[in-house]
């Protein structure tokens, strides 16, 4: 795989790989797995779909997956090595094909991760030209692109989280450009999922993770 190395500057992204979808698009999922999940993980186990799985060794898209959980950008030249260093560094990573599902774009990867008590889960597809979808976070329907500055943002259903987190927002001039909110059931787990005109600085972070009900705060940068 080392021997691919392509740039598009106009019709593609800056990448090492044979294939925008398999390497560039698996590399942007897997490093988008990482920032949500917020650390370095110990255990990933990625189940394969469609094209996927079919292909995943041969297209690379094992190694850009690994890639992406170590933080790797798409253009890394570490890229080729990633399983090594992963082994190097006690990350066990696992893959296995999942069952056929029409619904699911040809090139969809469940990625669950853990470290220590923490765990994650994510399912997303890269739809082409290095770009992706996550679908799903920690079971709750959503649509990142990754795009634009994104904050995702597990919590509490409690009344004012929602207020309290756009009122920090604003006191900090970000502009909102979308916001999804899911909830399990009343008094429950809540998401939010908020995309902002800027990268929000650390301080908003901050003081968003302060409020009570907020589990986490995750940033995705722009790709």
């Amino acid at each position: 795989m080392s021997s691919f190395r392509h740039s598009f500057d106009i019709i593609g992204p800056v990448m090492i790989g044979p294939s925008s979808s398999h390497t560039a698009g698996a590399a942007r999922l897997g490093r988008m797995a990482r920032s949500l999940f917020g650390r370095q993980p110990e255990v990933a186990e990625i189940t394969l779909y469609g094209s996927f799985a079919k292909t995943y060794k041969g297209h690379g898209t094992d190694v850009a997956l690994v890639a992406g959980l170590l933080d790797f950008e798409t253009h890394d030249p570490r890229i080729p090595d990633s399983l090594k260093i992963a082994e190097s560094l006690d990350f066990h990573v696992t893959f296995r094909p999942g069952r056929p599902n029409p619904d699911f774009h040809p090139n969809t990867a469940r990625i669950s991760l853990k470290a220590g008590e923490d765990a994650f889960e994510l399912l997303g597809c890269s739809i082409g030209g290095g770009a992706v979808e996550v679908l799903e976070i920690y079971g709750f329907q959503v649509k990142i692109t990754g795009s634009y500055p994104t904050l995702v943002i597990p919590h509490a259903d409690r009344y004012g989280v929602v207020a309290a987190v756009t009122a920090i927002l604003s006191a900090h001039q970000l502009n909102i450009s979308t916001m999804e909110v899911a909830r399990r059931g009343r008094g429950s787990d809540a998401l939010m999922v908020i995309g902002t005109d800027e990268m929000p600085p650390d301080d908003a972070v901050a003081a968003i993770q302060s409020l009570d009900a907020v589990r986490q705060v995750a940033r995705i940068n722009p790709s």
